[in-house]
């Protein structure tokens, strides 16, 4: 999560928020052990409890670069406990509860895939099939370039 936050500082952002994802299963159970997505399954740091937090809950940090007026401090809890779906797929209630947080501004979500993408916001990932672009400025802006 420092890299992410160090990530997020170095590209203009500053850190208002984080929503942790506490992942359950069809039976409504928390999830003990299970997938723990690329990173984990790739690092050379394979220490068994690490690998069960990580299965068991998301983070998702969330950041604003400008205006802070937009921003809805104590809204909401920063707690959302929602089933796993398809592999990378977020929980509804995440997005909706950051549309609350931050209405009426434009919204990014980085290493996104294309369950991820909608209207309102800007997905950027390589897993993404074509371009789509549903913001008219951002759409202006890359097919004036």
């Amino acid at each position: 999560m420092e890299v992410a936050r160090d990530c997020l500082r170095f590209w203009g952002y500053r850190r208002v928020d984080e929503i942790v994802w506490v992942k359950t299963n069809q039976a409504q159970r928390i999830i003990r052990t299970g997938r723990t997505g690329h990173w984990m399954n790739h690092s050379k740091v394979a220490v068994q409890s690490l690998l069960e937090q990580s299965a068991r809950r998301e983070h998702c940090v969330v950041a604003m670069k400008g205006d802070f007026k937009a921003y809805n401090a104590g809204l909401d809890g920063d707690v959302v406990v929602a089933e796993v779906r398809e592999t990378s797929r977020k929980p509804d209630e995440i997005y909706a509860l950051i549309e609350r947080l931050c209405p009426g501004v434009p919204k990014l979500e980085i290493f996104g895939r294309q369950h991820n993408t909608r209207e309102g916001w800007l997905t950027l990932g390589n897993q993404l099939d074509g371009t789509r672009l549903y913001d008219p400025l951002i759409r202006e802006s890359v097919l004036a370039r």
